[in-house]
């Protein structure tokens, strides 16, 4: 695909717009990345791209270009815009071999992540806007409360999961790193304390969820796809996984691709993890973002379990 025009520019490793209370004085290291798209493209075309060399080409442009070829007026690509998220997996031409490498993975801060989650953190890290349209999302696509023999399991939990006001089943599982703030939690019915970056492999029988939600978490998973093959293993046939996202992180500990590119990147980061792991439907993508500009946007990428998986 040809440039056209965008102009290059140095990402650093923290998302543009991005606000966090976490930032620290420390030195930052800053190395350039290759967009996601740009790994898509050349390695459709058998080539290999320098890493962490060429920057500037987000998918936002990648997304629209490919669903508005042909197209004579002049757009502006922008990873805030609602359109270019929810395009970004329609139409993916998804190279033959999972596009990412280790170092992809890396993250600035690579001590135990059992030290850094060691004391529990009685906050919420995404602002009330964006709970408030996560929640009214789970409301419209959770089985109802009270389903007899529902299971869900809420991966990368705390001391709160933003399900709708007094939604219940007889089975929702937490998994997460703080024994304390897993024991907060009002809406779960049991919780398993674990570091998924040390150990990908969920201590579950094959087929017991219904659905699997993961909040503002994926882009911390250093094996993504050993834990989405996980995921596929303990869903039931059809049964839905719902990985929300925000441009909110500990950017110390989110992984090096995730730092590096903007939303709409993030979008097609996670539907390739859902591709690559197979046994999914395609992965789309869904902009819940409450109140564009105003407060913290909230993105969904979803997929559901083949029944044949």
């Amino acid at each position: 695909m040809a440039i056209l025009g965008l102009q290059l520019q140095q990402r650093f490793p923290v998302l543009t717009g991005f606000s966090c209370s976490c930032l620290s004085s420390a030195t930052i290291h800053v190395r350039p990345v290759s967009s996601v798209s740009s790994k898509l493209k050349k390695w459709n075309n058998g080539g290999r791209l320098p890493r962490r060399l060429v920057v500037g080409l987000g998918v936002s442009f990648w997304a629209q270009y490919m669903n508005m070829a042909g197209n004579s007026k002049s757009f502006m690509a922008s990873a805030r815009q609602k359109s270019t998220v929810e395009q970004a997996l329609q139409n993916v031409e998804w190279p033959e071999q999972f596009p990412f490498k280790d170092e992809d993975f890396q993250r600035f801060d690579e001590s135990s992540d059992s030290l850094f989650y060691e004391a529990p953190r009685f906050v919420t890290h995404i602002d009330d806007a964006a709970i408030a349209a996560l929640t009214k999302y789970y409301s419209e696509v959770f089985p109802p409360s009270n389903t007899p023999g529902v299971s869900i399991l809420d991966m990368c939990s705390s001391w709160v999961s933003h399900f709708p006001k007094g939604y219940k089943q007889e089975r929702i599982v937490g998994m997460g790193m703080n024994e304390e703030e897993l024991k907060r939690n009002p809406v779960l019915s049991e919780y398993v304390v674990q570091d998924l970056n040390l150990n990908p492999m969920l201590p579950f029988e094959d087929n017991s969820f219904d659905v699997i939600t993961n909040v503002v978490s994926v882009d911390y998973l250093t094996k993504p796809l050993d834990v989405f093959k996980e995921m596929r293993r303990v869903l039931k046939p059809g049964g839905l996984a719902i990985m929300s996202f925000s441009n909110r992180c500990f950017w110390t500990k989110a992984i090096s691709i995730w730092t590096s590119t903007g939303d709409t990147d993030h979008a097609l980061i996670v539907g390739s993890y859902f591709h690559y792991t197979g046994g999914f439907e395609p992965p789309q993508a869904v902009d819940i973002s409450p109140n564009p500009g105003r407060s913290d946007p909230m993105y969904i990428v979803y997929s559901r379990k083949l029944p044949t998986a």
